[in-house]
C-alpha cells in the first residue's frame, strides 16, 4: 500500500499529544489584538481539545500524526 500524505494544513494547526489526543489553538488570536485585555490575549495562548466529532475527521489528515 503507498504511502499517506500529510494535510500541510492541518499539521500546522493541530497539536497530538503523548496520549493521542488532538488538540486546536483558539481562533480570532491576531484579530484586533491591541484593543483585548491582556487576560484575554493570554487565554489565546493555551490549545484547546478539539470537539469528539471532529476528532475523526481530522486524524484522518494526520495519518502519521502532525
Amino acid at each position: 500500500m503507498p504511502k499517506l500524505k500529510t494535510h500541510k494544513g492541518a499539521k500546522r494547526r493541530f497539536h497530538l499529544t503523548g496520549t493521542g489526543r488532538l488538540f486546536r489553538a483558539k481562533g480570532g488570536k491576531s484579530h484586533f489584538r491591541r484593543r483585548k485585555a491582556a487576560r484575554t490575549k493570554r487565554l489565546y495562548d493555551e490549545m484547546v481539545p478539539l470537539h469528539k466529532a471532529d476528532t475523526k475527521r481530522i486524524a484522518r489528515l494526520l495519518p502519521y500524526g502532525p
